[in-house]
């Protein structure tokens, strides 16, 4: 049995973007986590000022105003970041699990790592966001606890950085989950010892950038200066020099990870990322696949251009433990660009419908990647396969079987 006692998914309804905001849940929690355990009122209220007035601004002057930790990339310690896509078995395909906005600790992320684990995928990603703030206790709640619910593949299990590791500068992210991160490279298992990675073979390369250590500003002036998410020179000089990212020979298919998406008709799009990618690309109309959260819902974008002449098949998959949302964008233009969105209600918590969580399985096999959108009943939403032809770097897409319910604007 989990010493480990459930969050409250209702807590995550109305989660706003800001550290302030994300700084006071992180207290409020830990308040009612002493409530549960104590039975004096009196102590309650003392302890309700003490840990959610005291306590927040303690936490919030110690970790938000410090100094950001150093920024880490590779080579580092003999280490490109550059690891071979292999099977954990013998086998012809490589199964690659991705959950976004998943680590929240409620009965829902749990579900859905446990779900997963069942399909045994040789490598676990995380496109980032451990909530409330990215703390030490969230980062072993979730990933390092001996109860903590989320599988590493045997081949590889690697994570990316969303904004709200950065609420607490990074700290945590960069000295508790990364050194629990890994990937295999042959027999030797590296340690992750960047917020950014390449997984490659003979066909594809799959590559996770760091939009989360650019999301956050200083306080205050970020309001006045909003953060663009853009790639740090580390990580552009990476993509240049160690994955060659601009070699006009390698023709393989190439699919972006992040945290931050590139497109959105919901809040904005993070153009900043995709133009960086585009300059180093040097290939205008090489289309990409790109998978993103932050957004917390399923919704696909048809093929269309992000940024400086990059055409992106865009996939937004932010609902592996957050309330899943369901609105559609205010602005018809916006709606135009949806090619599929699972607006199938699951529940109604307090004002709130919301929707199923799930995670996305990528089965690699030859030229061929499919793409298996599962929710929390573990039932398929909805398949697409791409090909690439690795003589011209071309890709081609087959949309594949879709639930009832799943809103299709355009296959």
């Amino acid at each position: 049995m989990s010493l480990r006692s459930e969050s409250n998914t209702e807590k995550y309804l109305d989660l706003g973007h800001t550290e302030a905001e994300n700084h006071a849940k992180a207290q409020q929690k830990l308040y009612e986590k002493y409530v549960a355990e104590t039975s004096s009122v009196t102590r309650r209220i003392d302890e309700f000022v003490k840990t959610n007035i005291i306590g927040f601004g303690w936490h919030y002057l110690k970790s938000r105003l410090g100094r950001r930790h150093p920024y880490q990339y590779y080579p580092a310690n003999d280490d490109t970041g550059i690891y071979p896509l292999q099977p954990a078995s013998q086998k012809d395909e490589v199964t690659i699990a991705l959950l976004s906005d998943w680590a929240n600790d409620t009965k829902e992320s749990d579900a859905v790592a446990h779900m997963v684990a069942r399909y045994v995928p040789d490598y676990t990603l995380h496109l980032g966001d451990i909530y409330f703030v990215g703390a030490p206790k969230e980062v072993e709640e979730n990933f390092t606890a001996p109860h903590a619910s989320w599988y590493y593949g045997k081949s590889g299990s690697l994570t990316l950085s969303g904004n709200h590791e950065m609420y607490s500068n990074g700290n945590a992210f960069f000295n508790h989950l990364l050194p629990a991160m890994y990937a295999m490279d042959g027999q030797l298992k590296r340690t992750q010892q960047a917020g950014f990675f390449c997984l490659e073979n003979e066909y594809w390369r799959i590559i996770g950038l760091d939009t989360g250590y650019t999301s956050v500003g200083r306080p205050l002036l970020e309001v006045l200066f909003p953060p663009d998410c853009h790639l740090r020179p580390e990580q552009v000089g990476w993509l240049e020099e160690q994955v060659r990212l601009g070699d006009p020979s390698d023709r393989r298919g190439i699919i972006f990870l992040s945290h931050h998406p590139v497109i959105s008709g919901f809040r904005k799009g993070y153009r900043k990322p995709a133009e960086q990618v585009a300059g180093i690309l040097k290939q205008p109309g090489r289309p990409v696949i790109w998978f993103w959260g932050h957004e917390h819902r399923l919704i696909g974008y048809k093929f269309q251009e992000a940024a400086s002449g990059l055409p992106v098949y865009g996939r937004c998959i932010g609902t592996g433990g957050m309330p899943v949302e369901m609105d559609l964008p205010p602005d018809s233009r916006d709606r135009d660009r949806i090619a599929f969105y699972d607006q199938r209600i699951k529940a109604r918590v307090g004002r709130h419908d919301i929707g199923y969580n799930g995670f996305v399985m990528l089965t690699l096999k030859g030229s061929s990647m499919t793409a298996s959108y599962r929710d929390l009943e573990d039932k398929p939403i909805l398949s697409e396969r791409w090909h690439v032809d690795i003589s011209t770097g071309e890709l081609s897409r087959e949309p594949g079987e879709y639930a009832d319910g799943l809103s299709i604007y355009s296959q």
